[in-house]
This record gives C-alpha cells, structure tokens and sequence, in this order.
C-alpha cells in the first residue's frame, strides 16, 4: 500500500496525500498560504479565500514528485450576491506494477494505485472584510487494475472529510490580512477492516498575508507582500508547530516572482522558489521546492499550474 509520510508527525494517518502542497502557487511561497488571496487554489488551503475571486476561473494543477504525479482540476464560479461554488478533482497516480504469473510465465496484467479527492466548496463575504468558506471531500484509495489479475487485486478504500476556513482583510493603509483553517476533519480511511483505519491527518492552520510595499495606485510599480502561517497537527500528542513563510514581488499579475521555506518535520521541509507570469485571461504558475536528498528522491519537486479567467 503507498503511503506518505505526513507533515510534522510521524504517526501513520490515512489519506497523508492531502498533506503534499498542491498549486504552485502556494507551493512557491513556502505553503504559506491560508491568508493568501483569492484563487483557485485556496480549495486546498482555506476555502474562504475562493470569495475573493471575481471571475469564474478554470484551473489545472500538477506536480511530479518521488512517489509519482498529482493533477488536480478546479473550475470556480463567483455569482453575485450569492458567493462562489467551486468544484475539484484531485488524482494522485503511483504508477503500475506488473502482476507476474506464477513459474515465471510473464505477466498477465498490471496494479495501478492512485489516491483520488473529489471537492465542492462554497465561500462568501459576510460582513467588512470577512469571508468564510467550507469545503466537502471524498477520499479514496484505490488499487486497480487491468488484465487478468488474481483475487483480491482490486481495493478501494472510502473516507469522507470537510474543511472549514476564515479570512479577514484589516482595515489600514497598509492591509493586513488574517486567515484561519482547519483542513481534513473526517473519518479514519479504512481498506481491509476497521482496526487497520488510519485517521484523517487534520491540520489546524493560522497565518497572516502583509503588503510590506505597496504599489502607487494606477501605476505600473512592484510591490512586496510577505506571508507567514503556523501549521498543527490536530488529535496528535506530542506534534510541534510547523511554521510557513513566503515572500512574493511583482508587478501587479503580469509577473510575480516568489519564494519560500517550509519548517516542517518531514520530507516537504525546505526551501521554494517560484514565478508567475499572467498575458490576458491566460495564467501559468511555476515553483520548484528543494528538499534534502535521500535515497529515494531522484528530483526536486516541480509544480505548474495554468489559470484561465473568463
């Protein structure tokens, strides 16, 4: 069975997948992203920050690390006065393995185990500069395959869980913006019986986003925002806090540059790097995180994320 490492604990947790920074985006700014601003990428850091989006935007995401590729598609909907519906689907692929016959005969057909997330979120504006959103998923972990392939080959394992955010924008010259999010609230996932469930590894995220410099208004000028969250395992003794941190430029959406580290106890520890470019409607996102080499990761991890706006 593949399983990943979760973040800052070293007690197995079902679906760790959700743990792996999704967007490159987020993932370029150190995964220093619940108080970031609106895209469709919030779905997979804090939800309420999807209210912030004005237009309805089309968005994939993909990243290929150690253990295989993740693709996630998000397509979000602002409707006036009513908030914003998103919905996204998250597929981790772990590759095949060929099913050999017995006596070495060959093979007769190949294991495919994939982690699969399947989201509706919804987010609105209540009242100032507060926004709130939640977010509905449903986890599997499945083990499928194709030709002929003996009993008991194909699993699917099927959990249910909700993520729950809040952002506020301070009033100032100077914005100051708070988010909050608890990530990952739900059943343990469970494939061949109840005593071997693992519990969803939920998150208890808390971070504020600060225009550092902040551009003159109708002027084509850089600004500078800086980003730093703490991040909880929630039901595990003994985790201590993982802090986050991300510095972005740019000017305006046409380029961004960014960068990152990520002060967590596990593999996703490190430092990020990352660019945007936005020509038109048209969006992509670039980053590349830096861990410390061992003796299963070939590459450092790269994320691209494309964002079309209508």
């Amino acid at each position: 069975m593949p399983r990943l490492r979760a973040q800052t604990t070293g007690t197995p947790e079902g679906a760790a997948f959700l743990l792996v920074p999704v967007g490159a985006r987020a993932t370029a700014l150190g995964q220093a992203a619940v108080a970031d601003i609106g895209s469709t990428e919030s779905i997979f850091w804090n939800p309420a920050g999807l209210a912030e989006l004005k237009h309805t935007q089309l968005a994939l995401h993909h990243y290929a690390d150690f253990f295989g590729t993740g693709d996630a598609f998000v397509i979000a909907m602002p409707l006036a006065g009513l908030g914003t519906f998103t919905a996204a689907a998250y597929i981790v692929d772990y590759g095949e393995v060929p099913i050999t016959l017995p006596g070495g005969g060959g093979t007769s057909g190949s294991a495919i185990a994939r982690n699969v997330a399947l989201e509706a979120s919804y987010a609105t504006q209540l009242v100032g500069g507060l926004s709130a959103g939640i977010a509905y998923k449903l986890v599997q972990l499945r083990f499928d395959c194709t030709g002929e392939c003996p009993a008991g080959s194909t699993m699917v394992g099927t959990t249910h869980a909700v993520d729950v955010g809040l952002r506020y924008v301070l009033p100032g010259a100077m914005p100051i913006v708070v988010g909050a999010a608890i990530r990952n609230v739900g059943f343990p996932l469970q494939v061949n019986n109840q005593a071997q469930a693992d519990p969803m590894p939920t998150r208890l995220q808390i971070g504020v986003a600060w225009v550092l410099v902040r551009p003159v208004p109708d002027a084509d000028a850089f600004d500078v925002r800086v980003l730093a969250d703490l991040q909880g395992a929630v039901g595990q003794g003994g985790s201590s806090a993982a802090t986050l941190v991300g510095l972005e430029s740019g000017l305006r959406e046409v380029l961004r540059v960014r960068a990152g580290f990520a002060f967590v106890d596990s593999r996703q520890r490190g430092p990020s790097l990352g660019v945007g470019v936005k020509v038109g409607r048209l969006g992509i996102d670039l980053a590349m995180t830096f861990f410390p080499s061992d003796a299963i990761a070939e590459k450092d991890p790269l994320h691209v994320s494309l964002r079309l706006d209508f």
